[in-house]
């Protein structure tokens, strides 16, 4: 009976999220206005109160997501997991409460990664789309075969047929194409400023690469299973190449889950804003149990 955390990515944000946290708790209000002077803007202002077109961008976002998750974590302080996982931005989250990096060095990794990203996306226009219905190995033969008008990839592995795929605007238009010719369930664009987990990002992971190397990052306490290998990581210099390697490869979230059950996890928390992970691990494997923390009630 092991109990895993898993912090969510970006997405998963709304207008007010962490108000009710702020209001109630000394400790999270504390957090909320430490970040704010850490990032020398307010970042709590753009949670509780937006507009929702500041929160969605993704400088604003990955912050505003790490710190909600951030939070109800220090609030929580009761029981450790065995194991941990993020989604993407959430593998920052997970570093965190697995003890390899600190609250305030996470901090300003995701707003500078979120900067890096945005403008990656502004420098390499791309987009991504969600395919559900047909299997990964459909999905990355129909990459391989769109890749030859433009880039094209699997950039999250989220569910048993739901794959999201991420490149360049001709490319993911002639992946779609394809995925709906094999009879796909469902194939639908995201609204997202960048082709994220694709080749499109290297020059974010160069500039995440180089601010990687100026940052204290310890080994973990207890396995946080990465998104690139899905396989559990505890040491530091491991830790500080797969989060580079993160932004231009795939997220394995499906294989995580599965190894993560393998080595003993029977109940899943999700830590921070939204439900997304917590209908992703039901549908890779309906046995276990999963739990939402995402207000203060909600700890109580």
């Amino acid at each position: 009976m092991k109990t895993a955390f898993v912090f969510p990515g970006q997405g998963s944000q709304f207008v007010g999220m962490g108000k009710e946290l702020y209001d109630n708790s000394a400790q999270a209000k504390a957090l909320f206005e430490q970040a704010d002077d850490l990032l020398g803007f307010s970042i709590s202002k753009i949670c509780f109160e937006g507009p929702e077109e500041k929160l969605k961008q993704t400088k604003h976002t990955q912050p505003a997501i790490f710190l909600h998750s951030m939070a109800l974590l220090q609030v929580m302080k009761n029981g450790e997991p065995a194991m941990t996982a993020g989604h993407s931005l959430g593998e920052y989250s997970a570093l965190v409460a697995a003890g390899a990096l600190t609250f305030e060095d996470g901090l300003k990794l995701v707003r500078l990664r979120g900067e890096l990203m945005q403008s990656a996306g502004n420098d390499q226009p791309g987009t991504m789309a969600a395919i559900v219905g047909i299997s990964s190995e459909d999905v990355e033969e129909i990459c391989m075969e769109a890749s030859s008008v433009g880039i094209v990839q699997a950039a999250n592995f989220n569910s048993p047929g739901q794959v999201v795929i991420s490149g360049s605007l001709a490319g993911v238009q002639k992946a779609m194409e394809l995925a709906t010719a094999r009879s796909a369930r469902f194939v639908k664009e995201l609204s997202v400023s960048g082709a994220f987990h694709s080749p499109l990002m290297e020059s974010a992971s160069a500039g995440l690469k180089s601010a990687l190397e100026h940052v204290s990052i310890f080994d973990a306490s207890i396995p946080v299973y990465a998104n690139v290998t899905a396989q559990p990581v505890q040491s530091a210099k491991e830790i500080r190449e797969l989060l580079v390697q993160q932004l231009t490869n795939p997220v394995r979230w499906e294989k995580s889950v599965v190894k993560m059950i393998s080595a003993g996890a029977t109940t899943f928390i999700e830590i921070g804003p939204g439900k997304v992970l917590q209908g992703l691990i039901k549908r890779i494997n309906a046995a276990v149990q999963v739990k939402g923390i995402e207000k203060l009630s909600d700890i109580r």
